[in-house]
């Protein structure tokens, strides 16, 4: 028996090629070990399997997933392992384990039937609410004639949540927040665990969450394929609750309490003490950015400044692969309109003489009148006297300076009015 969470285990299992007739040997928490140790453990298989060695056999342990995280190891070992997925117990299971704690005890729960509803397919789950409802009614240990529990199953979770709080609320907290916490910011971190409390198992497969999900997905996006949420779920008090694999990109939680927890918050009260200050967009991106390809290279760099920031920004060439084969004006046409918070013009010298900004600026022509515009003047191409935007409020960056550094301050000061709004 080796689990992949003990360094002395984890050394053994990167070993077992080199042992000679190991036997039988249990590979827990295999989802926790490095990639040339999985790819290891893959080849064993696949030559122990071929050779029908009996003196070697393994079972592997993990998280939902694990074994597509196995044979993306080693593609020719999908057929020759076993997978064996344990899925959530029926309802008439976990009332037949109440219903033995009851006789047990010589009680009655009032709250059988909620308990058996809310427990997730979870014996743990389903044990530690009952056990719950009869501390709370006085209950301790076996009563002496039938006695009825009547602790209403409310009282029940919230006394659960409460203390559940302790063990979780910290680190649920920290993960919402993410990486670089701003209040005005997308929350990608935050819709996440929704999702993994929407959930009907311990584990998300974010592609398809993204999908289901249109509006979050771009910004959901940005943290998995940065790394930042791999860098988050590695963090130790992050790490104990949840896994996420960047390569199957599944997230699984280590504990179903976590689910329970999530699912039984106030998630008005949540976001309120994480201190967010707004999550529901309707709009896909914060930011949409027109320029010339002339200054590409400075939207380049305002680009990550306001990704780094938390913003959903639309940018052309992250979009390469959604507008591959797709009519471009009217692909292009709604996220100028009404798809974005704000449109961010990099107004270049040649900014108005280009096929692309002279569509995109007609597409963004009535979002002026909200104030939803806001123009980036090029140093050398200043508003004339008689340019209708001369007396909106504006910044201006020089293409001989230090772009990146220019970026940086200024998607300082757009994160601010997405803030504000």
């Amino acid at each position: 028996m080796l689990s992949a969470r003990k360094a002395e285990d984890a050394e053994y299992i990167s070993e077992l090629p080199r042992i000679t007739a190991p036997g039988i040997v249990v590979i827990d928490d295999f989802h926790r070990l490095d990639d040339s140790t999985k790819s290891t453990i893959a080849d064993l298989l696949k030559v122990s399997a071929d050779n029908e060695d009996p003196t070697t056999k393994l079972v592997i342990l993990g998280i939902p997933d694990a074994g597509r995280a196995l044979v993306e190891s080693s593609s020719d070992v999908a057929n020759r392992i076993e997978t064996i997925r344990f899925e959530t117990e029926p309802a008439h299971k976990i009332t037949a384990v109440i219903e033995a704690g009851e006789a047990a005890l010589n009680v009655s729960l009032a709250a059988k039937q909620n308990i058996v509803d809310n427990s997730q397919g979870s014996f743990y789950i389903a044990q530690l609410l009952a056990w719950n409802a009869c501390i709370e009614a006085g209950l301790a240990e076996e009563a002496p004639e039938l006695t009825p529990v009547d602790t209403a199953y409310a009282a029940v979770q919230r006394l659960v949540v409460s203390k559940q709080k302790e063990r979780f609320g910290d680190a649920v907290r920290d993960f919402a927040r993410g990486t670089r916490f701003r209040p005005g910011g997308r929350a990608p971190y935050l819709h996440v665990l929704r999702w993994l409390a929407d959930s009907e198992s311990w584990s998300i497969h974010l592609p398809t969450e993204m999908r289901t999900h249109p509006t979050e997905k771009v910004s959901v996006g940005l943290v998995v394929d940065r790394g930042y949420l791999a860098d988050l779920t590695n963090k130790p008090d992050i790490s104990r609750l949840m896994h996420f694999d960047p390569d199957t990109k599944v997230l699984s939680v280590e504990d179903p309490m976590l689910v329970y927890y999530l699912r039984s918050i106030s998630w008005g009260d949540f976001i309120r003490e994480v201190g967010f200050t707004n999550v529901d967009h309707t709009e896909t991106y914060d930011v949409a950015l027109s320029f010339a390809g002339e200054d590409r290279p400075y939207a380049e760099q305002l680009r990550d400044a306001l990704e780094d920031n938390g913003h959903a920004v639309f940018y052309d060439f992250n979009e390469q692969h959604r507008i591959l084969g797709e009519d471009v004006q009217s692909y292009l046409g709604p996220i100028y309109a009404s798809g974005c918070r704000y449109v961010v013009a990099i107004l270049g010298p040649l900014y108005g003489s280009k096929r692309w900004t002279i569509f995109e600026s007609e597409q963004f022509k009535p979002l002026f009148e909200e104030g939803r515009v806001l123009p980036i003047w090029s140093h050398t191409a200043l508003p004339s006297a008689f340019d209708a935007t001369r007396d909106k409020g504006r910044l201006v960056f020089d293409p001989s300076a230090d772009l990146r550094a220019v970026a940086v301050q200024h998607a300082e000061v757009i994160s601010k009015k997405l803030a504000e709004t």
